[in-house]
């Protein structure tokens, strides 16, 4: 192919997924049904193969690689930590050319990340969708609405933003130097609310509860509603009313019950003690007696 710009090529892209993963695969099928066509996807272990006969029949399987020499347009879907190895290895072997686009869906590197295609000519778009994908068939639907965190240069953000749009998302424009803090953020908020949500009904489960996720389910849909709705002024429960005896309560039936939990319950309590001050919702005494509670050694608490 020539080395025309990307904003002078057609809108339907002869595109190659590098990473047959949960991203990748949902990134296939919502650009399979935006127009586009794939061509090639890499992916070396048994799954992946599997994974691409099902979902894309007929189309090649090959090398990292040759999906990157075959494609008119290549989507970089690994991890974030392989995506700088990567793109070296594959800008060492002389893969990328003037002209590609080449797109990574890292939510913690921006388009700095790919210097071997930008060297070239290529054009490099940062695009990481907003989304939490399990591998299950609803996972491409899930593109639709969702937003995208995109980072380019500004010629090229009109490009990004298209094919964001196609896909049915929401371009969200974020900074170079500010995707570890975005990043970050999502980690914060996605990850951890699993992790807390799954601890919580571990808990629920061993106070003989037999259906945990019937109790926290409209209990935890309503405050994460609030929190988006009103921020802090959306926080309720012991921290935000200053009950310290009640914390150290928690604390004492924790050491017993799930002393492994013990350590982000802390933590947790001391972010939200300081919001909750800062934000007016908890008095400077309250909030006070909370901290020393929150740092009393286990042999006090036990009492």
């Amino acid at each position: 192919m020539g080395a025309s710009p990307a904003s002078a090529r057609p809108g339907r892209l002869a595109v190659g997924i590098v990473g047959l993963g949960r991203v990748g695969s949902a990134l296939a099928i919502g650009l399979q049904r935006a127009g586009h066509s794939i061509v090639a996807v890499s992916g070396v272990s048994e799954p992946t193969r599997r994974r691409a006969e099902r979902l894309l029949p007929g189309v090649a399987v090959l090398p990292a690689e040759d999906v990157v020499r075959r494609a008119e347009a290549v989507v970089l879907a690994v991890p974030d930590d392989a995506l700088i190895d990567l793109a070296e290895t594959l800008g060492a072997q002389g893969c990328f050319r003037p002209g590609q686009i080449v797109i990574h869906t890292s939510g913690r590197h921006g388009a700095d990340a790919l210097p071997e295609a930008s060297r070239v000519g290529a054009a490099v778009l940062a695009l990481h969708p907003v989304m939490s994908f399990t591998g299950a068939p609803e996972d491409p639907d899930r593109l639709v609405g969702a937003s995208w965190g995109i980072t380019t240069t500004d010629e090229l953000r009109p490009a990004a933003e298209v094919l964001v749009v196609e896909l049915g998302g929401e371009p969200v424009w974020v900074p170079e130097e500010a995707r570890p803090v975005y990043h970050a953020a999502l980690a914060w908020g996605a990850s951890y609310v699993v992790s807390l949500t799954s601890a919580a009904a571990d808990l629920l489960r061993g106070a003989g509860v037999e259906q945990p996720e019937r109790i926290l389910a409209p209990l935890l849909g309503a405050s994460l509603d609030n929190a988006l709705r009103y921020g802090d002024a959306g926080l309720t429960g012991p921290i935000a009313r200053g009950d310290a005896g009640t914390v150290a309560a928690h604390l004492r039936a924790l050491r017993t019950a799930a002393p492994d939990v013990i350590p982000a319950y802390i933590a947790l309590a001391r972010l939200t003690a300081d919001r909750a001050l800062q934000s007016g919702r908890l008095e400077p005494h309250s909030a006070a007696a909370l901290l020393d509670v929150l740092a009393t050694p286990r042999s006090a608490t036990d009492q």
